[in-house]
C-alpha cells in the first residue's frame, strides 16, 4: 500500500458544481460547510469504518483489550460475520459499495470503483459509465447535509463524484485530530449522516501483519478512540435521542494483504448497529430473510449474508429516506435493526 501523503490534515467546504477540492484550512482550524439545511428526520447515522478490522483480532483481544468494540457489539443488533463485495476485498471498492450500495462490476449494474488508489478528475460516474446515486445525495435531495472524515486521500472520489451533496470532507492522517475533528462536527451540526474513516489497523496491518503484535495493539488503540465518540454520544442529550451508530470494515486481512478475495481471513467483517432506538440483537436471528454464510463466501445469487454495502440503504432507512436508486443491498429485503 502507498504510503499517505506528508499532508498532515485537510479540510473542503464543497460548492455546487465545482468536483475539485479547494484547501481552506489545516488542523489548526478547519472550516464548516454553511448551517440552514435541516435533517430528514429525527434520526441521523454516524457510520464508522474500521478499515482492515479482522474479527478475530476482537476475540484475541478480548473485552479488556478492546472493551468498546465488545460493548458496542453486545449492546447493539451485530454480527461478526458479515461480508464484504465479493469481487474484492480492497478498501475504495467496498466503501463504494458501502454508500452506494451497490456490488462492484460495472457490467452488473455496479458502482465499477474496481481501484484501490488514489485518482485524480476521475468520479463513481465514470468508473460505471452512467449516474450513480449515493446516500450522501438521498439525504442531499431530502434537505439534509452528510460529511466525510478520513484518513486515506482516495476518499477524495466521494466529494468529486457528489460535490454538492459533501458538505464536509475532511481527510487526516492523525487519527485522534480526525476523530476530535468529527466528535466537534458531530455536537455542532446537525448532519444527517457522516463517515468516518479509521485507517490504522489497516496501515499498521501492512507493515507488520494483519494479527501480528502491533496489529493487535493498532485495534487497541482504534478502540480507545472510538471511546472518545461513544463518549460524546452519551454526553449530548441531542446525540444521545437521535444518533445511531453502524460500525463495519473494508476488509479483514492476512499476512501483510488481503487482496485475495476468496480468503475468509479478507471476506469476513463485523456489522452492527448501536444507538437511539437499538436493542441487544444478533442480526441474523432479527432477519430471517438474510442467511448466515457461515464459513462460506457466498454469491450474490439467493439469499443474502449481512454485507458492508448494506450500510446505504439502512441509513436511509433509518433516517426514514427513500432506498438509494439504483442499489442493491438492502433494497428488495431491508435490513432490520430494531425489533
Amino acid at each position: 500500500m502507498p504510503p499517505l501523503p506528508p499532508l498532515r490534515a485537510l479540510s473542503t467546504t464543497l460548492l455546487a458544481g465545482v468536483l475539485a477540492l479547494t484547501p481552506v484550512a489545516t488542523a489548526c482550524g478547519t472550516a464548516d460547510s454553511p448551517a440552514g439545511r435541516t435533517t430528514p428526520s429525527d434520526r441521523r447515522v454516524l457510520a464508522i469504518t474500521v478499515d482492515g478490522l479482522n474479527p478475530r483480532a476482537l476475540t484475541r483481544l478480548g473485552e479488556q483489550g478492546a472493551p468498546t468494540l465488545h460493548r458496542l457489539l453486545a449492546e447493539g443488533a451485530s454480527t461478526t460475520n458479515a461480508r464484504t463485495e465479493r469481487e474484492r476485498t480492497m478498501t475504495l471498492p467496498n466503501h463504494t459499495g458501502m454508500v452506494t450500495g451497490r456490488r462492484i462490476a460495472a457490467t452488473r449494474r455496479g458502482h465499477g470503483v474496481a481501484w484501490n488508489s488514489h485518482r485524480p478528475g476521475t468520479t463513481v460516474q465514470h468508473a460505471a459509465g452512467h449516474e450513480v446515486a449515493s446516500i450522501f445525495s438521498v439525504v442531499d435531495a431530502a434537505g439534509g447535509e452528510s460529511a466525510v472524515f478520513t484518513g486515506k486521500e482516495k476518499f477524495s472520489l466521494f466529494p468529486r463524484s457528489w460535490p454538492t451533496a459533501v458538505d464536509r470532507f475532511r481527510l487526516d492522517e492523525d487519527p485522534l485530530a480526525l476523530v476530535r475533528a468529527a466528535r466537534r462536527d458531530l455536537v455542532h451540526h446537525d448532519r444527517a449522516f457522516t463517515l468516518l474513516h479509521l485507517a490504522t489497523p489497516d496501515v499498521v496491518g501492512h507493515d507488520h501483519g494483519f494479527m501480528s503484535s502491533r496489529y493487535l495493539a493498532a485495534v487497541a488503540r482504534t478502540d480507545r478512540l472510538l471511546a472518545k465518540v461513544v463518549r460524546a454520544v452519551e454526553r449530548d442529550a441531542e446525540l444521545g435521542e437521535e444518533l445511531v451508530v453502524l460500525l463495519t470494515s473494508d476488509h479483514g486481512g492476512q499476512g501483510t494483504g488481503h487482496s485475495d478475495p476468496t480468503s475468509r481471513a479478507n471476506y469476513r467483517v463485523p456489522f452492527l448497529a448501536w444507538g437511539a432506538g437499538i436493542a441487544p440483537a444478533d442480526l441474523y436471528d432479527l432477519n430471517p430473510d438474510y442467511r448466515d454464510p457461515g464459513r462460506r463466501r457466498t454469491s450474490y445469487a439467493g439469499p443474502q449474508p449481512v454485507r458492508n454495502g448494506d450500510v446505504a440503504n439502512l441509513a436511509a432507512r433509518l433516517l426514514d429516506l427513500e432506498p438509494v436508486p439504483g442499489s442493491r443491498f438492502g433494497r428488495a429485503t431491508p435490513l432490520d435493526v430494531v425489533r
